[in-house]
C-alpha cells in the first residue's frame, strides 16, 4: 500500500491522504492569512472524509471541479457539517483566494455524496472502507482502509475519553499500519469533570456578582458541549453564530450524539439569538451567559458582545479551546488586548481559559496505539510530529513522521 501525505504531515491543518493513488482521505484547509491548502490538485476515484472540522473537509467541493465527480464518503452528521463550512466559506470569501471553489461544486457535493454509519462496511475506489467513532465529535470516525493486502488505521481526530456530546473512541480494528494524529501529544489534559467544575464555580459567581460571561466557543462540538454543560448545571444561556444551525442539526442524528435527550433539554435550556434590532447589545447588558462563535474571537457575534462588555472587570471572557497563534484570542490571552473588527481594545473584563479539549492527550494518543505495537506507525496532524516519532521509536514502536508530500509504502 502506497500513502502519500499531501496535508497535516508535521503541521496541524490542511489533512489530505492519498492511499494507492487512489482514494484520498480527508481534504482540508489550514486557515491563515492566506489560507493553505493540500500540495497538489488531484483526481481521485473517491474520497473518504473523517469529519466535519475545516482542515479535514474544507477543500473537498474544490474536487468537484470541471468534469470530475468521484464519490464522496462519510457519517451523515460530516455530510451536513462539510455542507455548512462550504455555504460560509463562500459567504465569507466566495471569488477570492480564501475559496477555492465555487456555488455549483458545492451543489454537485450533494450529487456525489454517499453516506454510512459506523461500522458498515462500503467499496471505495476497490478499498473496502470501515469507519469507527472517533470520539472527537458528532460524526467523527476512524477510518479503516483495506486494498485485499494491507490495513491502514487512519485515525484522524480523536479522544479516549468520554464528553458529553459524544462517546470516546473504543474501536481498535487490527492493522499493519496506522496514520495517528499527535496534536497533544506532549499534554496531559486536567480532568474534565475538574475543569467543568472550575468554569460552571467562576460562571455562576460572575453571574451572581452582576457581570455577564460571553464563552467564545467553537460552532462545531464546541458550542453543544458548554450548552450541555449549562443545562447539567442549571445555568441559564443564550446561544448564537453558527452554533445555533449546528445544534439544530445534530438534533436530527441522534445515534450520533451520546445522549439525544440531554442535547434536546440543552437545547430547550439555551435562548437562540436572532441578532435583530440591536437584540445582541441589550442582551449583553444583562448580567447572563452567551455562547458565540467565534471560538478565537476572530469573528462572528463575538465582535459584538466583547466590545460591549470589555470595560468592566465584573465581566468575563470564558475561552474554551485552543487559541491559536496570531488569533485575537491569543492575543487577548497573552496581552489583555485584542484587535476586534479591526480595532485593538483594551479588555477590563476578566479572560479565563478552559480545556474543553475534543482531542486525545499524550496518554490517550498512547493508549490507542498500544494495541499497535507490531504495526507501522505514522505520526502527522501536529507540532512536534518528529520529537513524538522518535519517543515512539524509543518505546519499540516502528515510528516516523512522514514530511509533506512524502509517499510512504507499507
Amino acid at each position: 500500500m502506497d500513502i502519500r501525505f499531501l496535508g497535516g504531515a508535521r503541521e496541524v491543518g490542511r489533512s489530505a491522504i492519498l492511499v494507492n493513488d487512489s482514494l484520498l482521505l480527508d481534504y482540508g484547509i489550514s486557515t491563515g492569512n492566506p489560507p493553505q491548502f493540500p500540495v497538489d490538485a488531484l483526481d481521485p476515484d473517491a474520497v473518504v472524509v473523517s469529519h466535519g472540522h475545516l482542515d479535514h473537509v474544507g477543500s473537498v467541493p474544490s474536487l468537484l471541479s470541471g468534469d470530475r465527480r468521484p464519490p464522496i464518503h462519510w457519517t451523515p452528521p460530516t455530510r451536513e457539517l462539510a455542507l455548512t463550512l462550504a455555504r460560509d466559506t463562500l459567504k465569507l470569501h466566495g471569488g477570492s483566494y480564501n475559496c477555492p471553489f465555487t456555488e455549483a461544486e458545492i451543489k454537485r457535493v450533494t450529487q456525489v455524496s454517499e453516506t454510512h454509519g459506523y461500522r458498515e462496511t462500503f467499496e471505495a475506489a476497490g478499498h473496502e472502507v470501515t469507519f469507527y467513532n472517533a470520539g472527537h465529535i458528532p460524526g467523527s470516525a476512524h477510518v479503516l482502509v483495506d486494498d485485499g493486502e494491507t490495513r491502514l488505521f487512519y485515525t484522524a481526530d480523536f479522544h479516549t475519553e468520554d464528553q458529553r456530546l459524544v462517546s470516546a473512541s473504543t474501536a481498535r480494528p487490527d492493522a499493519d499500519a496506522v496514520v495517528c494524529e499527535s496534536t497533544y501529544s506532549d499534554v496531559e489534559h486536567e480532568p474534565r469533570r475538574r475543569i467543568e467544575d472550575r468554569f460552571v464555580e467562576s460562571v455562576e459567581t460572575t453571574v451572581w456578582d452582576g457581570g455577564t460571561v460571553v464563552v467564545p466557543a467553537f460552532a462545531i462540538g464546541r458550542t453543544q458541549e458548554m450548552l450541555l454543560v449549562c443545562e447539567a448545571n442549571d445555568i441559564d444561556c443564550y446561544v448564537d453564530g453558527m452554533g445555533k444551525e449546528v445544534t439544530r442539526m445534530l438534533r436530527q442524528h441522534p445515534t450520533f450524539v451520546r445522549d439525544p435527550e440531554a442535547l434536546k433539554r440543552a437545547t430547550s435550556n439555551a435562548r437562540f439569538v436572532t441578532g435583530r434590532d440591536g437584540q445582541r447589545k441589550r442582551i449583553a447588558a444583562q448580567n447572563t451567559v452567551i455562547v458565540t462563535t467565534s471560538g478565537m474571537l476572530s469573528g462572528g457575534p463575538a465582535m459584538t458582545y466583547v466590545p460591549e462588555i470589555r470595560a468592566s472587570p465584573t465581566n468575563k471572557v470564558a475561552l474554551t479551546g485552543y487559541q491559536v497563534e496570531g488569533t485575537p484570542g491569543r492575543e487577548l490571552l497573552d496581552s489583555g488586548r485584542a484587535e476586534i473588527d479591526g480595532r485593538v481594545m483594551p479588555i477590563s473584563a476578566r479572560v479565563e481559559w478552559y480545556d474543553f479539549s475534543a482531542h486525545a492527550d499524550r496518554e490517550g494518543v498512547l493508549s490507542l496505539l498500544d494495541s499497535y505495537r507490531d504495526s507501522r506507525v505514522l505520526v502527522n496532524h501536529g507540532d512536534r510530529c518528529e520529537a513524538f516519532a522518535e519517543e515512539l521509536d524509543g518505546e519499540g514502536f516502528d515510528a516516523s513522521a512522514p514530511e509533506l508530500g512524502e509517499k510512504v509504502t507499507v
